[in-house]
């Protein structure tokens, strides 16, 4: 069963932008059949490896965009992005170090991507959707 499901809420209107982040639901969707299904094997680590990944290009097309459309509030979404990313690191490394159930873990992932959702990329679709 899936952990997330796309929201048009979620668009904001840059095809790039609602690409990457349809792609990223599926990621974390996937991450979280295997953590349910395996819970510690080796496979996990790999796709917490491909989201990290992932997210981070993603913030960069975002980062990137943001410049070349002047977005007056770039500096401060660029920290949002580092604070993120330092969420997620923490996810990874309570995997790693056992200090976290399988379902917790998906639980923290779902509020990160629809934090960074509702809040972050809302006043991102605002400016320039």
């Amino acid at each position: 069963m899936a952990l997330l499901q796309w929201k048009d809420q979620y668009s904001v209107g840059i095809e790039a932008v609602d690409y990457e982040h349809k792609e990223l639901v599926g990621m974390i969707n996937r991450l979280h059949d295997e953590l349910m299904a395996s819970g510690r094997d080796l496979s996990v680590s790999a796709f917490f490896g491909d989201l990290f990944m992932g997210i981070s290009a993603h913030f960069a097309l975002e980062e990137r965009l943001m410049r070349e459309r002047r977005y007056d509030q770039l500096i401060q979404h660029k920290a949002d992005h580092e604070r993120l990313l330092d969420e997620i690191r923490d996810i990874m490394d309570d995997f790693e170090e056992h200090e976290a159930a399988s379902d917790e873990l998906s639980k923290r992932l779902d509020a990160w991507f629809s934090r960074h959702f509702e809040t972050h990329d809302a006043r991102l679709h605002k400016a320039l959707g």
